[in-house]
């Protein structure tokens, strides 16, 4: 009987052990099929050496412009890094906002969106110069949405911020709708939880939402933007309370109520204006935010300690804005013919 137990068990041991390793086969089989399948239907990844073999001295070209861009039109700077996030933030990170609107069409391009109207022509401009020095030593290669995010980063480090490495391989979009745009840009008088709303939706988190808020650290902004901040804050007829009592002057005398010049701004940081660091968080903690938006992060609970930590500490600030930076530049990237194409002028479609 035990003889017969023990040659019954080893029969049923290898008859078990055929049927697991079958299935053990058939699961590895599917799994890397499923791989296959994921791998056909994901797109590629970005790639710092995306253009390594086709135009290795792509950083350098971008480089040479932007400096120059720089030194001659300073205002290239914030404009170049407003308008990648008001691209990424649309169609995704495609260049599409770079395109213009052909004459006789039914409908403009995104970059004539109202939201867009104040978009500064020095932006297209170093793009635009980028893409003709590049196309001089590698036709055809280099889509302007990584041209786009090349310049961005090049103008932050230029004016003091971090220097990260770019990963590239967008293709450019096929669309460019002003219809598209409207309530997917960031409001100057969007609550909070709008805002966050916004950003979530785009795969950023609460974290990216006060870091990349920190791109504020330089540029304007025109008083239409936080004039009712000044006198008729949430309908009340009175200035927003929450404003540094230095600072409401100071914009009431370049925003007056009636009558002011529509061309007026004032710098978002107001410390250091010029000057990519992360004052613009110590001005928060002052109360000297210039957009509701702004003063939002340096009042609500959920972001305020986060506001406190990059007030203190720099390093720690650019190090999470590259991060940040690169996470955003990944949203709804094209790749491929199929979904986008390489202009060889940015403002127009590939014929």
């Amino acid at each position: 009987m035990s003889r017969f137990l023990t040659s019954n068990f080893s029969s049923v041991s290898i008859t078990l052990l055929f049927y697991f390793l079958l299935l053990l086969t058939l699961r590895t089989s599917n799994s890397l099929a499923n791989s296959a399948a994921t791998a056909r239907r994901l797109p590629r990844q970005l790639s710092v050496n995306y253009y390594a073999k086709s135009c290795p001295q792509l950083d350098q070209l971008v480089g040479s412009v932007t400096a120059q861009q720089f030194r001659e039109a300073p205002v290239s700077g914030p404009a170049t890094i407003r308008l990648f996030f008001h691209d990424c933030f649309v169609e995704g990170c495609d260049g599409s906002i770079l395109i213009s609107s052909r004459p006789g069409s039914k409908e403009m391009a995104e970059r004539d969106a109202q939201d867009n109207k104040e978009l500064a022509k020095e932006a297209f401009d170093s793009v635009n110069k980028a893409k003709e020095v590049v196309e001089s030593k590698c036709p055809g290669v280099v889509s302007c949405a990584d041209l786009l995010a090349i310049a961005a980063r090049d103008f932050i480090h230029l004016a003091g911020g971090p220097y990260y490495q770019v990963k590239k391989g967008r293709w450019d979009g096929k669309i460019s709708l002003a219809s598209r745009v409207s309530q997917k840009l960031p409001r100057a008088n969007s609550t909070f939880d709008e805002l966050l709303k916004l950003f979530t939706s785009k795969g950023l988190t609460l974290n990216d939402l006060v870091v990349l808020s920190g791109a504020h650290t330089i540029g304007f902004s025109h008083c239409e933007h936080f004039v009712t901040r000044l006198y008729g804050y949430r309908g009340t007829n009175r200035p927003d309370p929450t404003i540094d009592p230095r600072l409401l002057k100071a914009l009431s005398m370049s925003c007056p109520k009636f009558g002011g010049n529509s061309d007026i701004v004032a710098p978002f940081d107001v410390t250091t204006p010029f000057s990519f660091d992360n004052a613009y968080y110590a001005n928060l903690e002052a109360h000297l935010g210039l957009l509701e938006t702004d003063q939002a992060l340096g009042l609500d609970p959920r972001t305020k300690p986060m506001v406190h930590d990059l007030a203190k500490d720099k390093q720690k600030f650019f190090q999470a804005f590259a991060v940040a930076m690169e996470k955003m530049g990944g949203i709804g990237v094209k790749k491929g013919r199929k979904h986008g194409e390489k202009r060889k002028d940015c403002s127009m479609h590939s014929l």
